[in-house]
């Protein structure tokens, strides 16, 4: 599947690593300019020297396919060693996080689950009953961050029923804030589990890593694999880190996977899910649910059921980052246009954490996307609605209706209460952004069938300022304007 780049990986940019008669591989994207490849190898291979990782790869993902990826670095971090490629396997410690919320939310859109649960409705015998399935998704439900035991990270570890009883609890009251807990994704781990009746793994590796095509996505390391080291802080030399199966606490951490592997993931992210989950799921499991909010700091990072969440200058991502004795790990996916960056490297510190959005946003400014070209939308919403386009008036505040891309758009989105709606049916639409997600406007006509006003969640918009015509909620003063 997989090709060895590791002479010269960054040379030749490639696309799409599946092999061009795949029938499930997406629209194979041009891969990125010579230029584009040898500026982003340049940043890779500073990152490294500067940050004296032993190994590093790295691919940027667009329109569903690996544009670029490059590897620098010998895996067992020594001169003449053997150089890693984008088929080296690296442990991606927290992105594990991701695949079992995916999990998660599959049994949610099979109705056998709410997110509303009580973690005891479907695991009982532990003291995190409090908390919510959503709430432990989104690391709110206030549950200890680490283990009761030795760390965790770098010992065997042991039975969900023997880390229930060590015993694992709460630290905060559940919904109070933002706490990371990997007791949390244990607990998560354990819940699909038993909801499947087959370990947690074997449910990820059948629900979502084959239909997606990735086979170098394992528990333990598989083929060629990077092993885990840490670098003295104050001289080259090199400590290896141990490895071994996490038993319970494997849900929040323990996959190893590849840059080609993992690339397929990050389209996942953008948006090419395969049907492994739908759209609508997937836009809510990135919706922020808790902030993670550092006293003294503006605050720019959340998270959703899952998926970390970052607000970049008005910018959305989702993604995750991973950390484990002996690895380092990023995924991160620009919400909008689907543009992924992902890093895997094998050493416990020194890689900086601007890495991978610097490659993406590299990237991106030197290839930019063309703008798709305007064309007439002449469906039947549009051509249905157009009595309601120009310009309405909520009290003597204006705005203006206009149609677009089968929507209606009252005002600006994501300014004040501007908001799209769909159509739901004749005179009905719901709300899609802000203020007004969720919120019906209904269109109440005149006797001659023309628009007399707007009903939007109560609010009454008239196509003149408080039109006395159009039965204004708590009426006019009998003067008038004056």
């Amino acid at each position: 599947m997989s090709t060895d780049r590791s002479t010269h990986p960054h040379d030749e940019p490639h696309g799409d690593p599946r092999s061009a008669s795949d029938a499930d591989a997406p629209t194979r994207t041009r891969a990125a300019d010579p230029a584009t490849a040898r500026h982003l190898h340049h940043l890779l291979a500073s990152e490294q020297r500067r940050g004296r990782v032993p190994s590093v790869a790295a691919g940027i993902v667009r329109d569903g396919s690996l544009v670029w990826a490059d590897a620098v670095g010998a895996v067992d971090g020594r001169a003449g060693g053997v150089a890693a490629d984008t088929d080296t396997q690296y442990r991606m410690g927290s992105i594990t996080k991701t695949f079992v919320a995916v999990a998660v939310m599959r049994l949610r859109d099979a109705g056998r689950l709410d997110l509303g649960d009580r973690f005891e409705d479907h695991v009982a015998g532990s003291r995190l009953g409090g908390a919510t399935v959503a709430q432990l998704l989104s690391h709110g439900g206030g549950v200890q961050a680490e283990t009761n035991g030795p760390w965790w990270e770098r010992t065997p570890g042991g039975t969900w029923d023997e880390l229930a009883e060590s015993p694992v609890g709460q630290r905060f009251r559940a919904g109070r804030r933002f706490h990371y807990t990997n007791v949390g994704f244990a607990a998560l781990g354990e819940l699909v589990a038993r909801s499947h009746g087959v370990d947690w793994f074997e449910v990820v590796r059948r629900d979502l890593l084959d239909p997606l095509g990735m086979t170098r996505t394992t528990t333990r390391p598989s083929g060629k694999a990077a092993p885990g080291l840490a670098v003295h802080p104050f001289a080259d030399v090199l400590l290896p880190e141990p490895e071994h199966d996490a038993g319970a606490m494997a849900p929040a951490g323990q996959l190893w996977t590849t840059v080609e592997d993992l690339a397929r993931w990050a389209a996942f992210a953008g948006g090419d899910t395969a049907e492994v989950l739908s759209p609508d799921s997937l836009a809510e499991m990135f919706e922020p649910h808790t902030v993670n909010d550092n006293p003294g700091q503006p605050w720019t990072v959340a998270h959703g059921l899952g998926w970390q969440v970052w607000n970049v200058e008005g910018r959305r991502y989702a993604g995750h980052g991973g950390s484990m004795p002996g690895f380092l790990a990023g995924l991160r996916v620009e919400v909008e246009s689907g543009d992924g960056v992902l890093v895997l490297a094998n050493s416990t510190s020194g890689l900086g954490a601007t890495l991978a959005p610097e490659l993406l946003t590299a990237c991106v400014e030197r290839e930019p996307r063309t703008p798709e070209t305007w064309h007439a939308g002449g469906d039947a919403t549009v051509l249905g609605a157009l009595d309601l386009v120009g310009t309405w008036h909520w009290g003597p505040a204006v705005s203006t209706a206009r149609l677009v891309g089968g929507h209606l758009v009252l005002g600006e989105p994501g300014q004040a209460r501007g908001s799209r709606f769909a159509r739901v049916g004749p005179d009905e639409w719901v709300g899609l952004d802000g203020y007004y997600t969720g919120e019906p406007l209904v269109v109440v006509r005149a006797a001659d069938g023309s628009p007399s006003h707007l009903d939007l969640a109560s609010f009454r918009f008239t196509r003149t300022p408080y039109d006395p015509a159009a039965d204004v909620p708590g009426g006019l003063d009998d003067g008038g304007w004056r």
